[in-house]
């Protein structure tokens, strides 16, 4: 226990985390579910097989050049906050409390909803039954809530020995549908000459799932001040987790197209399934969903070790939250952070079970916030360099100002296509988020009040 009274420092995070714990990390925050969905959208806007394995290629090279903005904050200014910690130093303190505000309201728990529904569509899709299926989605999606919380709040130890295991099985299964199509399954046969060229509607939805296969890697920033390495830890994790990831992608993608062929691809709702029932029958279908669990489950946990961090920052700068701000020193973890992470996420989960349509409604609530954040991250790498030019920076962008500005432009591209596809549903997220506004008014006023009491009176008050 922290002894305040004498003047000790509140416990802290420490560096205890080796480049391969980092790497795991972002291997199971980014290589979830999507690899087996995406894949039928890319292709349907693809008008060859050349350009749909390129744009996968696209793909990890514009995931690269945030990778390489977000390094060079994380090694210039680590710290549990990572995106808040940057945005407030970088634009002031409302900026860093919209996007913790966002992340604790939106985005780390919208995302822990959309990863626990997809567990609990394909468990209910097991039982059977359309009318109880939703119901059955919404109370597994929240005992995985509920169970990865307990299991974070254990301790670090614990979680982190999970979320390796999960990634080891979700990079197995993969594994395993890449050696199916690639070596086991018959070649699809040729199709004919190719057909009318890609529109550029098409290649635009195509590159909007792309990027959300390819999303998660940003997370890295918020376990910065635990690398042990602090000079070149932040770029060695995203660099490698990014590589591999890049090379499954890519390899996964070159198994369904010779597997089920361009057109199979793009016709096909579960792309892994029917080419793993091609080469080793209904089993090797079955054991798709299960790997789908397994992907979900480990970017769930991940999610979770850091969106707890944001929370944990958030409240060590902001009296209101100051709950938030302890650390358990022996168990390496934010446990009042954890606790109020699951208790939102549990929220939202109800939320998508009323909706009915659990996964898509998480989808439109949190990806226009989420690249906005990445939009004023790239930003903010931009104006920090202009303010603190003397700040040390172990590791620098190449080709400055030109990949932050290219990432900017496409985090903004994004930001626009993802409020087109949400439609209405993105208003209640922003909306959630633009509430921040107001709790910061209230957090500051009560803080003014606590530094400045009213002096008493030294006669009593008469009318």
């Amino acid at each position: 226990m922290e002894n305040r009274e004498a003047g000790t420092e509140r416990p802290a995070p420490r560096a205890i985390l080796h480049t391969r714990d980092g790497v795991i990390l972002v291997v199971g925050l980014v290589l979830g579910a999507g690899i087996f969905r995406a894949p039928q959208l890319v292709a349907g806007g693809s008008s060859s097989g050349t350009m749909f394995l390129g744009l996968w290629v696209a793909g990890g090279v514009i995931s690269l050049l945030g990778a390489l903005c977000y390094a060079e904050l994380a090694a210039a200014y680590p710290h549990a906050g990572g995106e808040y910690h940057f945005l407030g130093r970088a634009f002031g303190r409302r900026a860093g409390f919209l996007c913790a505000w966002s992340r604790m309201t939106v985005i780390q728990t919208g995302s822990i909803a959309i990863l626990a529904f997809l567990v609990g569509d394909y468990v209910a899709s097991f039982a059977g039954g359309e009318e109880l299926r939703p119901g059955l989605a919404a109370g597994v999606a929240a005992g995985v809530v509920v169970a990865l919380t307990l299991l974070n709040v254990a301790g670090l130890r614990q979680s982190g020995g999970v979320q390796y295991a999960l990634t080891a099985l979700e990079v197995t299964g993969l594994l395993a549908v890449i050696v199916a199509g690639l070596f086991i399954a018959a070649p699809a046969a040729p199709t004919p000459a190719a057909g009318a060229p890609a529109s550029t509607g098409g290649i635009a939805l195509a590159v909007v799932f792309l990027l959300l296969t390819f999303g998660g890697w940003s997370e890295a920033a918020y376990i910065s001040a635990e690398l042990r390495d602090r000079r070149r830890g932040a770029i060695r994790t995203l660099g490698w987790g990014l590589g591999i990831i890049t090379v499954l992608y890519l390899l996964a993608n070159a198994a369904y197209l010779r597997g089920l062929g361009l057109e199979g691809v793009a016709g096909s709702s579960a792309v892994a399934a029917d080419l793993m029932r091609r080469s080793a029958g209904a089993w090797g279908a079955a054991a798709v969903s299960f790997a789908v669990i397994i992907a979900a489950l480990s970017s769930a946990n991940a999610t979770m070790i850091t969106g707890a961090r944001s929370n944990y920052a958030l409240g060590r700068d902001v009296p209101l939250f100051g709950f938030l701000g302890d650390w358990h020193q022996d168990r390496h973890t934010p446990r009042a952070a954890f606790v109020f992470q699951g208790g939102i996420a549990l929220l939202l989960v109800g939320f998508g079970g009323v909706a009915r349509s659990g996964f898509e409604a998480m989808v439109a609530y949190t990806a226009p916030v989420f690249w906005l954040i990445l939009f004023a991250t790239g930003a903010s790498l931009i104006v920090l360099r202009r303010r603190e030019p003397l700040a040390e920076r172990p590791f620098t962008v190449p080709l400055y100002p030109i990949v932050p500005l290219l990432f900017c432009g496409i985090a903004a591209f994004m930001l626009y296509s993802s409020v087109a596809y949400a439609g209405r549903g993105a208003l209640l997220g922003v909306a959630v988020m633009l509430a921040g506004l107001p709790v910061l008014a209230f957090s500051s006023r009560t803080r003014a009040a606590a530094l400045n009491p009213p002096v008493a009176r030294s006669t009593p008050w008469v009318p």
